[in-house]
């Protein structure tokens, strides 16, 4: 099931030899959808290996894959997950600054508590255990500001990993 999304946009900005400001490029960012056709999609805008950033390099390529943030490094990405779609409970050793910009979302946790997210409204994860799950009738588009942070250990000395999500076999 393809998203009933449009295509996102992205717009970049930079500067001349002079400091002069303009724009870099302004192209569409096709989804890619690692876990099958009735799934999650991510379109991957833009990723750093580390922080603060270079506003005069380039940024890596991004290879077509689960957004995950770099290992002291940060991501913006968006999220599409159409009726019915969820995803396994994982972690991800990053803080995530969310905007559900369409549609909306349950956000449940390992402790067995759920939120439902709504477009316009906005999510800070801390490394939390969690999956997202789509109950809703139209699709659901998130967008994803993922920032590298420490691994959380517990009192014990335990910490708390990062979780391994494989794509669907073909």
């Amino acid at each position: 099931m393809a998203s009933a999304l449009p295509t996102p946009r992205l717009v970049v900005t930079t500067h001349t030899e002079d400091g002069t400001s303009t724009f870099l490029s302004d192209q569409m960012v096709p989804a890619f959808a690692p876990f099958g056709p009735s799934a999650a999609s991510f379109s991957r805008f833009h990723s750093r290996l580390s922080v603060p950033v270079s506003n005069t390099t380039s940024p890596p390529e991004m290879p077509l894959q689960l957004p995950r943030c770099p290992p002291h490094g940060i991501i913006f990405c968006t999220s599409d997950f159409p009726p019915g779609a969820s995803s396994p409970m994982h972690r991800t050793l990053s803080l995530d600054y969310c905007v559900v910009m369409s549609g909306e979302i349950v956000l449940k946790t390992d402790s067995g508590e759920e939120k439902t997210v709504k477009a316009g409204e906005f999510i800070v994860q801390r490394g939390v255990n969690h999956l997202w799950e789509n109950k809703g009738s139209e699709t659901c588009r998130i967008a994803f500001v993922m920032v590298s942070a420490e691994k959380i250990v517990l009192k014990n000395g335990a910490a708390l990993e990062e979780t391994v999500i494989p794509p669907k076999k073909p």
